[in-house]
């Protein structure tokens, strides 16, 4: 027999939903991080299994104690706490409560690690994967050389419409993070791709009036775990031993932009990063690559 969700279920759930639904809308968070989320704060819920507003930083505490028990990733229990630290901020921003339980406590120090990037070669090997005699090859090398070139998350790049593209000038119109409309460049590399896709196969992919730059074969908007899927496949057949995703491109660029000359300035609004702190990792990134080269190439390293 099924029962019924009791109230503070249903309040939990409410309150979710709102809260999840202001990260798609309002902080433009793929669906990957919001289905994350999700799963996160219903792990909490049941553990609170009372309402949302009388949860203590006890509670809060106790139930990081017991993951951490389980052995998890100090990753996975700062996730979390995160999750919970944002719900309760949105509560707040909402008035549905004056303090937040979360606000103070403090999740697991951790290592900050490096991000994977491609080397120069690694990624000409790659954009070069794709089959250009089919519609669907021309769309996938467009991606990959759209994503190299401009840093772009799988997010706004899947969010692209047709009129985004200012392809006369190599000017690109991107809405990141908390809606906030800026201004990417792309090369010519980039731009020949694009071209291609736009003249060749998009006509012959693309639904009648479908807004969106990048379709799939019904024609409609690609999904970001359809982007997901295409860098997959041609991950495999290189057989790169690394753990290759489309945040791997925005890690070559910026690291490969570094590495060039570029001012840690530039690439930050090229990024779309809020903190310059968010973008000097790379710098780690370019300094510990030039090392390696010295070493390698240096009589006497």
């Amino acid at each position: 027999m099924r029962h019924e969700p009791d109230i503070s279920t249903k309040l939990w759930d409410e309150m979710i939903h709102d809260f999840l639904r202001s990260l798609a809308v309002e902080k433009n968070y793929s669906t990957h991080t919001i289905e994350a989320y999700r799963k996160d704060l219903h792990l909490f819920r049941d553990y609170v299994a009372g309402d949302p507003i009388h949860v203590t930083p006890h509670m809060i505490r106790t139930y990081l104690g017991k993951i951490y028990d389980k052995k998890l990733s100090k990753q996975t229990i700062a996730r979390q706490l995160s999750a919970i630290r944002m719900f309760y901020r949105f509560m707040m921003r909402t008035k549905k409560m004056t303090t937040s339980p979360a606000e103070h406590l403090r999740g697991p120090r951790l290592e900050r690690r490096l991000p994977t990037f491609l080397y120069v070669e690694e990624m000409n090997e790659l954009l070069s994967m794709p089959d250009l005699t089919q519609p669907l090859g021309q769309r996938d090398r467009a991606i990959l050389e759209l994503l190299y070139a401009t840093g772009i998350r799988i997010s706004e790049c899947v969010q692209l419409n047709v009129n985004d593209i200012q392809g006369s000038t190599g000017v690109l119109y991107v809405v990141g993070k908390g809606n906030k409309e800026r201004v990417v460049l792309y090369g010519q590399s980039a731009k020949n791709a694009l071209d291609e896709y736009m003249t060749n196969s998009r006509p012959r992919l693309a639904r009648n009036g479908e807004l969106s730059l990048f379709v799939n074969h019904l024609g409609t908007r690609l999904s970001d775990r359809s982007v997901r899927r295409i860098i997959d496949k041609y991950v495999q057949k290189m057989a790169l031993h690394k753990h290759i995703s489309p945040h791997t491109f925005r890690h070559s660029f910026a690291t490969h932009m570094l590495e060039g000359g570029a001012d840690l300035r530039v690439v930050q609004e090229l990024l779309g990063h809020e903190s310059l702190s968010s973008t000097q990792i790379y710098t780690h990134t370019a300094r510990e690559h030039l090392a390696k080269v010295y070493e390698s190439a240096h009589p006497r390293a």
